[in-house]
């Protein structure tokens, strides 16, 4: 897992408005585009950063491309970040 490269990708507003927006469900790029009042070219930088980091995977349907959420990146995340915090607490009880 690529902790830097999730963190940067949640680290920008947009990016976490885009993963609010999937959180419903898949939906095509220029549905995206629209509902985020954003360019393509400017959503697709913004993908881009969120596929490598493994937020979201795209599929593809004839002329169109799907966006959807991988939560399984988020947890690991998740498991990395609390056993850094019991680590943390438990260094903090042994003083």
């Amino acid at each position: 897992m690529a902790i830097q490269q999730i963190l940067s990708a949640l680290s920008d507003n947009e990016r976490r408005r885009i993963i609010e927006i999937l959180k419903k469900g898949k939906i095509s790029s220029g549905d995206l585009a629209k509902e985020m009042n954003m360019t393509p070219q400017a959503l697709s930088y913004h993908l881009k950063k969120l596929k490598q980091a493994e937020i979201i995977y795209e599929t593809k349907c004839k002329n169109f491309i799907y966006y959807e959420l991988d939560l399984t990146i988020l947890d690991e995340l998740i498991i990395w970040l609390d056993a850094l915090r019991k680590e943390d607490h438990n260094e903090n009880n042994d003083t």
